[in-house]
């Protein structure tokens, strides 16, 4: 006879297996990103990717990009979204897009050639997400460009949300990309170059000090003025009524910000502006090549802002030179008291910068300073706009170089030293600035996260209510009634406000594609591109030490909330349930740590063919499509919902790869929370038998790995009259206090005799 390994020994081996597979694949070193166009190119007809085209040069360039010709004429250029922009999906693998855009910066064509994103594998039909994709032909981001914070120009897909962002985001910002780097839809011919010129370098041998009228005048100062009335125009000219309507106060020529810049590391200016002891500071502590700016401001508005804290980011001014940019933080920063040049007016703010060792600034090259300007429409939601102040370093400190020749930079002509006008770096004045703006937006997860706002802000209470149920689980159990309703009241808020409106259904897939991240490309931003499933994520990770798996599978899993709900609403009907004997239900259960080592292991192998194997959850089908897919998938889901009708949580109990995946670390967790009594088991098996999912065993142990934080078992230990144990330790309670005999009052007969028999009392009986 062959006996079968006892369950808990196979969940141990699976343990073991998944915390090695763990270790393994986290030391695997990182993939690098090459450039993967030529890999697209081959397999598709030049027509099929750019109307009109009979063929398509070799790649070139970086970007790379292939021209594509109709005969001998150029008609523009074809490359690979992600060979531009590193934006990943919500899978943390790229998403790859062919796009082909005229020389006038129109897209005239983009094609979706590969993906891992699990709800676009199997749950969303190609053919919408090729209509999105589709959506975007036609747009010419040159000519009109898109602004920060609008709408996309493509309606997105219900139910992959984020998919299609990133989608929409990368084919934007690459072709926006493409165009810069190539001269696209610029007037300026792209086969002529400038003659080339000495280049130049800085003069370290100037030493002169001059005085801040004279700075400003040649330029070494650059300012930008803005007024009141400026700034309010500049909102208006956004069209978002809820900036407009929130002006700015004071009068129309009052100095909204008065803003002055320098780059401090050239030695005449560092003196000048500085002082000859801090210039001395300073050039021992920069390193070479480094440099340094001053920044000075006055006005209603501080270029520092007053949510600036140690330790922070200066996030209202960042320094832009051709494809590069960077912000400042503390560690850069260094507070001056004053300017030091003769007749330099006052300022509320004067700062020095340093440029961070991980970025770089050519003193030579034309920058600009970005000023954010910020206006607050709602307690949830802020305005944004961006002004430029434009620095190019006058040549007279500068010198020849004769090692290098290079072409003039165009911005270096006529350069000035005042740019007071907002007109040239308001949103609204250019297309150029625009499209500076939109590039130099924060990243797209944080322009999610800004959105959804009021979903985070939902979760967050739920999660922090649902700490207060365990900590104060006791008071709660120990009042049956209002147990129940509030745990009817949660599940049915984890359902319909998680599940069907927020679609923050955690997935195996969530689990496969960490550990896949771990070996390839891992970057947070790819995880938190979903707020609401990311915050989950970290309350799962939490709770397992103080609760194991049980927070998210008893509690926030919108499938078991859903299985559960069904499964109350069957027994009210009178569905009579089915008995799993217990060493049944025991192996049954070992079936999703068997379902989760494979795919976990297919993962190991190729994440796509992973992902597809992990539509034996039906989370998908339930909750994000809601029940809208293609046949089989419905089918398969209700079945599963039909066979919970019978056994209560018949998915979560045996087929959840997911909870096989939390299950594994469970034995980690270093608190009990659930109380029991001697006599739990032995031989009191109400618990037991009550279990919804059946994870007490007769002996009356909890099992960790089965247990879904329910808390029906702790309303049994306090309940009076369903406890065997309580009813016991009552009864003796009630016995103890029973008074004794001699303590109780005599009782009295009274016998009556009749006449007619004629006895005396006293006679005795014979």
């Amino acid at each position: 006879m062959i006996s079968l390994p006892r369950p808990h020994g196979l969940v141990r081996t699976a343990q073991f297996v998944f915390l090695a597979l763990l270790l393994a694949v986290s030391v695997i070193l990182q993939t690098s990103h090459a450039q993967r166009l030529p890999e697209f190119l081959d397999t598709l007809k030049p027509a099929e990717i750019f109307p009109g085209a009979d063929r398509v040069g070799p790649p070139e360039g970086k970007p790379m990009i292939a021209r594509a010709y109709a005969g001998d004429r150029q008609l523009g250029l074809v490359y690979l979204t992600t060979d531009v922009v590193n934006t990943r999906g919500y899978s943390s693998k790229p998403i790859d897009t062919l796009v082909a855009i005229a020389d006038n910066g129109e897209i005239v064509g983009a094609k979706l050639v590969k993906h891992h994103e699990p709800i676009v594998l199997i749950g969303i039909p190609q053919a919408k997400v090729d209509d999105f994709i589709q959506g975007y032909v036609g747009l010419n981001f040159v000519e009109t460009p898109p602004r920060h914070g609008a709408p996309t120009p493509v309606d997105i897909i219900s139910g992959a949300t984020v998919t299609m962002m990133v989608i929409g985001d990368t084919i934007t910002r690459s072709a926006m990309s493409v165009a810069r780097t190539y001269g696209i839809g610029s007037q300026k011919s792209s086969e002529t170059k400038a003659a080339p010129v000495a280049a130049r370098i800085v003069d370290e041998t100037q030493s002169t000090v001059q005085s801040w009228d004279e700075l400003v005048a040649n330029g070494a100062v650059r300012r930008l003025h803005l007024t009141v009335e400026d700034i309010n125009k500049a909102f208006e000219a956004t069209g978002r009524q809820g900036a407009i309507d929130r002006p700015e106060s004071g009068e129309p020529d009052d100095d909204f910000i008065d803003l002055y810049t320098a780059l401090v590391s050239v030695p005449a200016i560092g003196r000048s502006l500085l002082g000859e002891t801090e210039w001395k500071i300073l050039s021992e502590r920069l390193k070479p090549g480094q440099q340094a700016i001053l920044v000075a401001g006055d006005g209603h508005y501080s270029f520092k802002g007053s949510g600036y804290v140690r330790g922070g980011i200066f996030d209202r001014i960042e320094l832009v030179q051709q494809e590069s940019s960077f912000r400042f933080r503390d560690r850069d920063h260094q507070r001056l008291a004053d300017v030091f040049a003769q007749g330099a007016p006052g300022f509320k703010e004067v700062a020095l910068f340093v440029v961070p060792e991980d970025a770089t600034l050519d003193p030579v090259a034309p920058w600009r300073l970005q000023l954010m300007v910020q206006r607050v429409v709602s307690v949830k939601e802020k305005a944004f706009l961006t002004f430029d102040l434009d620095y190019q370093l006058p040549q007279q400190y500068t010198r020849t170089d004769p090692t290098a020749v290079v072409a003039e930079p165009a911005a270096a002509q006529g350069s000035t030293g005042d740019s007071t006008s907002p007109a040239a770096s308001a949103p609204g004045g250019s297309n150029a600035e625009i499209a500076a703006e939109f590039e130099n937006a924060p990243p797209l997860w944080k322009q999610i996260w800004r959105a959804k706002t009021g979903q985070v802000s939902a979760v967050l209470a739920a999660l922090l209510l649902l700490v207060g149920v365990f900590f104060f689980q006791d008071q709660l159990a120990s009042r049956p009634v209002f147990y129940d309703r509030f745990r009817l009241v949660f599940l049915t808020f984890t359902l319909f406000w998680i599940g069907w409106y927020g679609q923050a259904q955690l997935s195996v897939v969530n689990v496969l594609t960490f550990t896949s991240a771990l070996r390839t490309d891992f970057r947070w931003e790819y995880f938190l591109m979903d707020p609401v499933v990311f915050i989950l994520w970290c309350a799962t990770a939490i709770s397992m030490v103080f609760w194991n798996r049980g927070a998210f599978c008893g509690w926030l899993c919108p499938f078991g909330a859903l299985q559960e709900l069904t499964n109350r609403l069957a027994k009210r009907l009178g569905v009579k349930q089915i008995n799993v004997p217990h060493g049944v239900n025991q192996r049954l259960s070992t079936i999703k740590y068997v379902i989760f080592i494979v795919l976990f292991g297919f993962s190991l192998y190729e994440l796509s063919v992973a992902e597809q194997l992990a539509e034996v959850e039906p989370f998908k089908t339930a909750i994000i499509l809601k029940f809208v897919r293609y046949w089989p998938f419905v089918l398969f889901a209700v079945l599963l919902l039909v066979a919970g009708l019978f056994i209560e949580r018949f998915f979560c109990r045996y087929l959840c790869p997911l909870g096989a995946a939390l299950a594994i670390p469970a034995r980690l967790r270093v608190f009990n929370w659930l109380r029991r009594y001697r006599t739990c088991g032995n031989p009191c098996q109400r618990c037991n038998i009550e279990c919804p999912v059946q994870a007490i065993n007769p002996e009356g142990d909890i099992n960790p790995n089965e247990c879904i934080q329910c808390l029906h078992c702790q309303m049994l230990y306090h309940h009076e009259t369903k406890c065997p144990h309580l009813i016991q330790k009552n009864a003796k309670r009630q016995k103890r206090h029973v008074p004794p005999p001699d303590a109780m009052p005599g009782e009295t007969v009274i016998r009556f005799i009749p006449a007619a028999s004629k006895r005396s009392v006293a006679e005795p009986e014979s």
